[in-house]
């Protein structure tokens, strides 16, 4: 039997399950890079956040000390929006392959 001659609805089965399958590998893909993103921004955030806290121990000025804690309080704003990004980073298909 060829395709042409299969009821409409494996046809219509087939093509969902193949842009199933194209979503999958575009999401994948898509995760596979905010992990990327989630890489390359955490790593010198972690210093910056670090050396500014390092600074903190030390005697500042009042200016100098707002404008250091400023920086802190931005990078761990930073910080815990790259981690939110972490759910992004699981793709769908391995999400409904677990809930199967």
């Amino acid at each position: 039997m060829s395709a042409s001659q299969l009821p409409p609805e494996t046809n219509e089965l087939a093509r969902l399950r193949a842009l199933v399958a194209d979503y999958e590998t575009k999401l994948t893909d898509a995760a596979s890079l905010v992990a990327h993103v989630r890489h390359e921004i955490n790593n010198p955030l972690a210093a910056l956040l670090g050396q500014a806290q390092l600074m903190l121990r030390e005697e500042l000025g009042d200016k100098a000390r707002r404008r250091v804690e400023t920086i802190e309080k931005l990078a761990i704003r930073i910080k815990e929006t790259v981690a939110e990004l972490r759910d992004v980073q699981t793709p769908v298909a391995a999400v409904n392959r677990a809930e199967e």
